[in-house]
């Protein structure tokens, strides 16, 4: 498509949004119902609650409007309460604090945005296991039954590590966030390019012991959103470390979900589920697509911006609201597989879709 078609998308985007931001006031979307945003203000620790201000960074950088900056700056000082509960603090200090703290930083100079985030960054180099090279995904209740637990969306959490060791020049961040990536790479990805969800370690050993089905259809599966986030999470691991292991690993993902792809262009919410399931989740699609072009940015190959505008194309017609009646962009997410309710809007989707359309006209802010 030409570029002009994506700008009139962005234009509508930026539209959309400055009316909605204003109607939303005090809210922390995660998905919506009959149009209205719900609010995880009550759930401050929920791994969503970063997606709604990063969305509304790009759009500010995209063009200035002063209820975007608003919103998500108040998004990110609730967050605070986030920072100060241990418990709630996991591997998803990525997707929290890199599109609210490391942004506002980024496109302000927020010398207490940089704090919060470098805080964050800290706490996530903490959840390291030196036996197994990974980075713990959840807490528990002090039993230790996800003491070795780690999962594929963390790769797309690891550039909050690669970020607050160039802030500081102190390269344990990266030497944590490299390593998790290798072990990623050998643990999580299949033969075939396709990667598991779960992957539990023997905390003391770090022996690989099992996995897990996670959100996916079954065991050994290929659940779509954590196929993306392998997609996205290695291609970023390479732009960061420039090692060509990870571009590999980016590569065979992509290819095993290229190969996937239906020909309808909606992504299925596994690769595996039976013919007949009509599960979908538009927010898989537009992750992929976000990594396919970052893949064409570093490897210059245009197959993958092809890839990333057919995804597009399709949630562009098929599962996209643009006009002001709905607080949401994009309908058909699903979360699990095998957990109601399916097909409902969610905000990452919504934040990859808007940077995937930035991308393409070269006005998104990098806040991976």
């Amino acid at each position: 498509m030409e570029k002009a078609f994506w700008q009139d998308i962005a234009e509508k985007i930026w539209q959309k949004e400055r009316f909605v931001a204003a109607r939303s006031r005090g809210k922390v979307p995660y998905t919506a119902e009959d149009g209205v945003f719900d609010d995880k203000s009550q759930d401050i620790c929920w791994w969503t609650n970063g997606f709604y201000a990063g969305l509304l960074w790009q759009l500010w950088n995209y063009r200035e409007e002063p209820v975007l900056r608003e919103r998500a700056e108040e998004i990110e000082q609730k967050l605070d309460k986030n920072l100060m509960t241990p418990q709630g603090m996991d591997h998803d200090s990525g997707f929290k604090w890199l599109l609210t703290a490391v942004a506002d930083y980024k496109l302000t100079g927020s010398a207490i945005s940089r704090d919060r985030a470098l805080l964050a960054a800290n706490d996530l180099a903490g959840r390291f296991n030196l036996a197994g090279g990974f980075l713990r995904a959840w807490n528990d209740k002090g039993d230790g039954e996800t003491a070795g637990w780690a999962i594929i969306d963390c790769m797309m959490n690891l550039p909050l590590l690669f970020w607050a060791g160039g802030e500081l020049n102190d390269p344990r961040f990266a030497l944590i966030a490299c390593r998790h990536a290798q072990t990623a790479q050998k643990a999580f990805l299949r033969e075939d390019g396709s990667a598991c969800h779960i992957v539990v370690f023997d905390p003391i050993s770090g022996k690989r012991l099992h996995s897990l089905g996670g959100q996916g259809y079954a065991h050994g599966s290929s659940w779509t959103r954590g196929q993306a986030w392998a997609l996205y999470g290695f291609s970023l691991a390479f732009r960061h470390t420039g090692r060509d292991e990870f571009l590999t690993a980016a590569e065979r993902s992509a290819a095993y979900f290229s190969a996937h792809i239906p020909e309808s262009a909606l992504i299925p919410a596994d690769f595996c589920q039976p013919e007949n399931c009509p599960l979908e989740d538009s927010s898989a699609g537009a992750i992929a697509a976000c990594g396919f072009l970052e893949l064409f940015r570093l490897t210059g190959k245009g197959e993958y911006k092809e890839r990333a505008e057919t995804l597009l194309l399709a949630l562009l017609k098929e599962r996209c609201d643009l006009t002001h009646g709905h607080d949401e962009l994009l309908e058909g997410g699903t979360v699990a597989f095998h957990d109601a309710p399916r097909h409902i809007p969610l905000i990452y989707g919504d934040y990859f879709f808007t940077e995937a359309v930035l991308k393409l006209i070269d006005k998104d802010i990098f806040l991976w």
